[in-house]
């Protein structure tokens, strides 16, 4: 992969109602989400920042948002890190797909069953269908090492092999896509000044 090719990286941080973060309209806590555009040559070249709802449903939203906000056309993947921020704030990939026009990967560092049981356990009802209807669109999770650590994956506008192509291209040591080193790094220093 040629040096200046720019992945988005989607990443955030919450550490809860007790360190201020909340949405004064609902009273409800807010994680700060941190999106960085990464060259594969490491070098950071963008930053955004937006936040959703811990525990609701608008995280495919904020996403889509943080994508916009940056209006970056040289951005030619999305990558984000796992499927349900926020406290199972669940994203659809395929509407985030069909916002932003370029392949998407959401990507995972430990092994898990899925998170049906998980969902089941924390919500009833309504709450929960929606949460499960969306979980069951995604896409298979799949595994692939890369420098010796296990990503896990699901993504949309990429096939398997151009996935095992993209995740080492991005992870030059470690276990993290850069994007979503930095995003993370990121979306911690702004939840630490809310």
């Amino acid at each position: 992969m040629k040096s200046g090719v720019r992945a988005l990286g989607i990443a955030e941080s919450y550490r809860g109602e007790a360190d201020g973060a909340s949405d004064g309209r609902r009273g409800r806590p807010r994680s700060t989400l941190a999106g960085a555009v990464v060259r594969a040559d490491r070098a950071l070249d963008g930053l955004a920042f937006g936040s959703c709802t811990v525990g609701g449903r608008d995280a495919t939203e904020a996403v889509c948002g943080l994508f916009s906000t940056l209006d970056r056309e040289d951005v030619r993947y999305v990558l984000l890190a796992g499927i349900a921020p926020a406290w199972y704030n669940v994203l659809d990939l395929e509407r985030i797909h069909g916002h932003v026009s370029r392949p998407v990967c959401s990507v995972s560092f430990e092994s898990s069953p899925g998170l049906e049981d998980a969902l089941r356990r924390e919500f009833s009802g309504e709450a929960l269908d929606r949460r499960l209807a969306t979980y069951e669109r995604q896409p298979p999770r799949r595994r692939t090492a890369v420098n010796g650590h296990d990503l896990y994956w699901r993504a949309l506008g990429l096939d398997e092999r151009e996935v095992e192509e993209l995740l080492p291209a991005f992870t030059p040591e470690g276990g993290r896509p850069e994007p979503l080193r930095v995003a993370r790094i990121a979306a911690r220093a702004a939840d630490a000044l809310r």
